[in-house]
Formats: C-alpha cells, structure tokens, sequence
C-alpha cells in the first residue's frame, strides 16, 4: 500500500525559527486536557442529577453508565449525587445504592472520603439496612460531626433506640443536631415524655434549640396536652430570632388548638406577617375540633378569598366542621365542591367525616350507603365512627354487622367488642354483652385499661384504673372522697345507682 503524496518541503520554504524552544500551546496540552476532563465531569454529573430530582434512578443509573464508556471517571460529586437519590428513593434506591457503594469501594472512597462514606451511611439507614450502615460507619477512617449525627439518625429512623443511645455516648462531640436527632426520633415512635426529657437535659447541657428542635417540642407538647411547657415554649420562641418563622408558628398554632386554648392559637395566627395554607387549615381543624364549627367554615371562606387553593387538609377540616355542629346539607355541599370545583378526589379520611356527618344526624342508613360505596379499603376509623353512632342511637342489628366488617379489617382491637358490649347492656340485653366479653377472652383479647393525664409545674402525671402507684395517692383519694360528698350534697346520683333502681323496680 502506497502513502499519500504530499509536496516536498525544502528547508527555504520552512517558516522561521525562533531563537529559544518553544512549548506547545494547543488543545492537547495538559492543562487544557485536564480542564476539559473536569468540565466534562460536571456536564455528566448535572445530566445525571437531573434525572434524581425527578426520581428517575433507572435513567441515571444509564447515564452513569454512559458516563464510564465515554471515558470520563466520576468524581465524589457524582457518587454523592447518586447516592442522595438513592436515599431520597428507598424503595427502588438500594439496588443502585448497593452497585455505586461497589464502585466506590474499589477506589476506596467509602472508607477515605468523609462525605463519600456518610453518603453510604445516610443511603442504607434510609433503606432499612442499618447493619450495613454500621458496617460502613465503622470502616470509615476519618468522621466528622456530620457522620456521627447521620449514624445516629439511623438509629433512631430505624427503632434501634438503644444503639442510638449507646452512640450518642459515645460521640465525641454533641451539638444540636444531634440533640434532635435523639427528641425528634422519640416523637416520631410516640415517646413524647421521653422527648421531653430529652429536652430538659439539653437544657442542662447548655445546647441552644434550633427551629427543628422545637417544632419536635411542641409537637410532643400538642400529643401530652402539656399546655404549660407549650406556653413557655411560645415566650422562648419571642425571646429568640425564631418568632417570625412560619413553621413555627403553624407548630404552636396546632399545640394551641390541640390543647384546647383555641383563643391562643388565634393570637398567634393574627401576629403573623405571613401565612401559608398550613397555617390557615392548622386555624380551621382546630376550630373545627374544639366545636367552633361557625369559625371554622368563616376562615375556611376566608382563606379562599384571599386566594389559597383549598387542599384535602382544608376540606377535612371544614367536613368536620359541618360534621360536629349537625349541618348536613353545608357538609354535603363542600365534599361535592372538593370534587367537582377543585377536582381533588376524596381520601379515606373525606368518607370518614361524611359518614360521622350522617351517624351524628342519626342519618344511619345514609352512613351505610356511604361505606357500602367507598371506593377505597375501609379501616377501623370509618367503621368505628358507625360503630359509636349505633351505641347513640341503640341500634343492635347495625352494630352486629358492623362488628363482622370490623373483625376484618382490625381483629385485635379491644375497643370495637368493647363498645358493642355497652351496646348490648344499654339496651339491657345483658346475653349478649356476655358473649361478647367470652369472645374476647376465646380470641385472647384483653380490654386495654384507659388512662388520663394531667399536666402540673411542667410534668405529666398519668393513671389508669384502679391505679395506687402515685406518689401522692393519699391525698389524690381524700380530695376525690371530699368532692364525691360535695356532689351527694349537691343532689348528684351516679347513674350505676339509678340503673340498679330501675331494674329492682
């Protein structure tokens, strides 16, 4: 094979050379090929970021992959953009999670790189693989405050509160973040004492609360009733930069109206300087639930006008509204509206407050008619609701079938035979409550014993039935013996007294 011609260069026809060597100055220099490479990285990550915004990890998990046959090598940028998907997607991100972490572990990142290895920690905590998540954890040489806290959020993510408890021990410096980590995890699984207790020794260690901080207090706060830390919380919050925070304010709005001070949560509402459309259906469940049924449909109206698009919570609030103050029609007319005006589709919680609207009318066949036609699963709440509204109105047969539904969907529940067992002895049909309560035990069901709670100088004291344990019993006893007397004295007569009179007669 010949090679091309190409014409003869003599050296007259040689373009000048200078008189010192001079260095190539072209594209191909390495410091041009090192800044196309790094700008090549960027255009790939980004490319592959937009794709975990939207949540497409199969499309980035591609892009990835096109990446690495282009030639260009990712950098810890684009590990950490994949990674945060993948925890920002659990469901489908541990499959991805598990490749990348692969990856990384070949260039040995995972255990060398900081950001890298709580990436990893953060991803398999949020999929439910805290064992892995502690493997990492443990292997990584270098960890800062970031890693410690995101192992322990872990921990308390996953219910291991314990491990969480054992960590927070042992870190090496706790800040705030980890503070909440340990109050927001407990109110996350219930423990609101232990929230607050929490709390209290992050007082006691000189720790100053972030928003997140108490937006968990208050919301425990709202759970225990505890209206007094609530209120110290609220002179905390002014005292503070935080008063004019929205989140906030919508968190004290809702432990206002949730212990009962719906004035209170009012006041915060009108000092606000701006309000979202959480802080208005906040105003209206809570009129709604305190039995302000009129405000609760006036700021419902309001919030309109001033140009908020109702939501479900909205709709929830105003149903529950119409449900409590027994207007039926207005009820009827605002679930139409959710569906026809805002096409929102009605959630299982909308059919509960429809059904509660026809059962507190004593509208019962109306009630059935609606579980009969819901387009969704029912649950104990909905039938519930029925349930309570056949004990009003002394319909057995209702109950009855109602019970086989419920059996269904919640067998273990004591509440539900519980009720259709005062049911029976209402109506006096005392073989039937019998047989009720043989079931439960048959079935090994025990009724759980109810309690109440108090709220005194900031702790919550709680009792059951029957309950000696309180400190202050003795005294407990003799105020309650002392005002069982006043009410003998004020004509009082309990009614297991009056039904025993009835039945002897």
């Amino acid at each position: 094979m010949s090679l091309p011609a190409y014409p003869a260069t003599t050296p007259s026809s040689l373009p000048p050379q200078p008189d010192h060597p001079t260095f190539p100055t072209s594209s191909h220099s390495p410091k041009s090929r090192l800044i196309r490479s790094q700008s090549d990285v960027v255009s790939w990550t980004s490319s592959i970021a937009l794709h975990c915004r939207h949540g497409r990890l199969p499309e980035a998990a591609a892009e990835f992959s096109r990446m690495q046959i282009a030639g260009v090598s990712p950098n810890h940028v684009t590990f950490l953009t994949l990674l945060s998907a993948c925890s920002d997607f659990p469901l489908q991100g541990l499959r991805l999670g598990g490749s990348i972490h692969a990856y990384v572990r070949k260039l040995g990142l995972d255990a060398e790189n900081v950001m890298v290895g709580t990436a990893l920690v953060d991803m398999y905590s949020k999929c439910r693989q805290l064992d892995l998540a502690w493997l990492v954890f443990d292997e990584m040489r270098e960890k800062n405050s970031v890693s410690w806290n995101t192992m322990l959020d872990g921990c308390m993510r996953n219910e291991e509160v314990g491990e969480a408890i054992t960590l927070f021990d042992q870190m090496p410096e706790r800040d705030t973040i980890s503070w909440t980590c340990m109050i927001g995890g407990f109110v996350k699984r219930g423990c609101f004492d232990q929230a607050l207790e929490w709390f209290r020794e992050m007082q006691l260690a000189g720790v100053e609360p972030d928003y997140v901080t108490i937006i968990s207090v208050l919301a425990a706060c709202a759970n225990l009733g505890a209206l007094g830390l609530g209120l110290w919380m609220n002179r905390f919050v002014m005292k503070q930069d935080f008063k004019d925070n929205i989140k906030i304010n919508n968190s004290l709005i809702d432990m206002y109206s949730r212990c009962g001070c719906i004035r209170l949560a009012r006041q915060v509402f009108d000092q606000m300087p701006k309000r979202t459309l959480v802080s208005w259906n906040s105003m209206i469940v809570g009129f709604a639930l305190n039995g302000h049924a009129e405000e609760a449909l006036e700021f419902f109206h309001l919030m309109c006008k001033e140009g908020f698009r109702p939501d479900g919570v909205s709709f929830t609030g105003a149903l529950t509204a119409c449900s409590h103050s027994g207007l039926v029609d207005e009820g009827l007319r605002c679930f139409d509206i959710m569906k026809r005006t805002h096409k929102i589709s009605p959630r299982i919680e909308h059919y509960g407050c429809l059904v509660d609207l026809y059962s507190r009318a004593g509208r019962l066949g109306d009630a059935w008619n609606v579980i009969a036609n819901m387009p969704m699963k029912l649950n104990e709440v909905v039938l519930g609701s029925l349930l309570a509204a056949c004990r009003t109105h002394g319909d057995v047969e209702s109950a009855e079938r109602l019970m086989k539904h419920l059996f269904e969907v919640d067998p273990g529940s004591d509440s539900n035979y519980v009720l259709l067992s005062n049911i029976y002895a209402a109506v006096g049909r005392w073989d039937g409550a019998s047989k009720v309560r043989r079931k439960m035990k048959a079935i090994g069901i025990d009724k759980k014993p109810g309690f109440s709670s108090i709220e005194l100088d900031g702790s919550i004291h709680e009792f059951v039935a029957g309950d000696k344990s309180h400190l202050q019993m003795q005294s407990i006893h003799a105020m309650l013996h002392h005002l069982f007397l006043e009410l003998r004295m004020s004509g009082y007569v309990p009614e297991i007294e009056v039904q025993k009179s009835y039945h002897h007669h």
